[in-house]
């Protein structure tokens, strides 16, 4: 798994204190927000990095089908 640095880290911790305080007047703890960004890292974020990599996967096998169409294009006729 990636590592973050801790700029990075302040700053989603942060996120997730204006978030409670602004969507559900809630006051969270700078702890209480990092064991929230702790479950989401864990627990969450592999979903949609595993999408990513599909994503990224489907997008090279098109470049890749592209790449071989291009390539039988340049070739010439044999007499």
């Amino acid at each position: 798994m990636f590592k973050i640095n801790r700029e990075e880290k302040e700053k989603m911790i942060s996120d997730i204190q204006a978030f409670f305080l602004h969507e559900r007047d809630e006051e969270l703890s700078r702890f209480a927000a990092e064991s929230i960004l702790d479950f989401f890292k864990e627990t969450i974020a592999p979903h949609y990095y595993n999408a990513g990599i599909n994503e990224s996967q489907k997008m090279i096998v098109e470049r890749m089908m592209g790449i071989e169409e291009d390539l039988q294009s340049l070739k010439r006729p044999i007499r």
